[in-house]
């Protein structure tokens, strides 16, 4: 009768030394597993920063009343305001208060540039619908029956060429992120056959008391999960003290733009999944690695 193959347990796992600590392994995926974190960190970033500056623009635009008499200057604002308010598709309209004003020009002017005697023009916010922002020249048409100087900013428009940066910049954060993967398991590949190699004498000995290459490659297995375990979790944490550092640093700027591409709780989730499927992705590659070369040997 042929012998059933011999079942390993606990003891037998230190056939195989780990040194997670010692060894370059671990450390390796720490530093993959830092990169990877820091490169999906921007890419969620970014994604969060487009949904908001698509959110805040949206189908809106801009009406700027250029008068130097400030008394026809309020009065074509209330006229323009009138107007737009009788147009279908316009869901609101709003001119911004001088301290709106005062906010907006103060990194040109100065604390309180308004207070002198400068002909600043008159903002008027509106949004729209999008079928009546499909039909905007109905309301330049509209705003320039009863305000000939006056001049309607497409405020989508004007943005475009930042939403396109931020769309390239996402897809490079994910270019990185897909080539760290292939970096990690490139990583593991060299040393699940490095391994092999060093631990041959010992694997044949196991296959002369019954083991299987499965039951092998399971003691192979086990090992580079604790380093990608370790590794992991050392990168995430390095990488989100970085994360942390950097947002505050962001916040004390004060930008609405830079601002906004913050890491919601959802985003946070995803990150700290990163290590978990680091380990799944190399307890796969070293299996299919050990058996393969296990394989080429008998």
């Amino acid at each position: 009768m042929k012998p059933s193959p011999r079942k390993f347990g606990t003891a037998d796992r230190g056939l195989l030394p780990e040194g997670r600590i010692t060894g370059p392994m671990p450390w390796v995926l720490a530093i993959m597993m830092f990169l990877t974190v820091l490169a999906a960190a921007a890419g969620l970033g970014l994604g969060t920063a487009a949904r908001s500056l698509d959110a805040d623009v949206g189908n809106s635009i801009t009406i700027q009343i250029v008068e130097a008499n400030p008394d026809f200057r309020n009065a074509q604002a209330r006229i323009v305001i009138s107007e737009l308010q009788k147009i279908p598709g316009v869901t609101s309209v709003r001119r911004l208060g001088e301290e709106e004003m005062a906010r907006l020009l103060e990194p040109w002017l100065g604390e309180g540039g308004l207070e002198a005697d400068l002909p600043v023009p008159a903002l008027i916010d509106a949004d729209l619908t999008a079928e009546a922002y499909s039909n905007l020249q109905i309301i330049r048409d509209a705003v320039a029956a009863v305000a000939p100087s006056a001049r309607v900013d497409d405020n989508a428009q004007w943005l475009a060429p930042l939403a396109k940066l931020i769309a390239a910049l996402r897809w490079l954060a994910a270019g990185l992120v897909i080539l760290m993967v292939g970096a990690t398991a490139a990583t593991v590949v060299l040393a699940a056959r490095a391994s092999l190699d060093t631990h041959r004498g010992t694997i044949e000995v196991l296959h002369l008391m019954g083991a299987t290459d499965v039951q092998v490659a399971r003691l192979f297995q086990r090992r580079i999960a604790l380093d990608a375990l370790f590794g992991g979790a050392v990168g995430l944490v390095t990488a989100a003290a970085v994360l942390l550092v950097i947002g505050n640093r962001v916040g004390a700027l004060g930008s609405e733009l830079l601002g906004s591409a913050g890491l919601p709780l959802t985003s946070w989730l995803l990150l700290g999944a990163l290590p978990v499927g680091g380990v799944f992705l190399a307890m796969l590659v070293a299996r299919i690695t050990i058996l393969r070369a296990l394989g080429r040997l008998l």
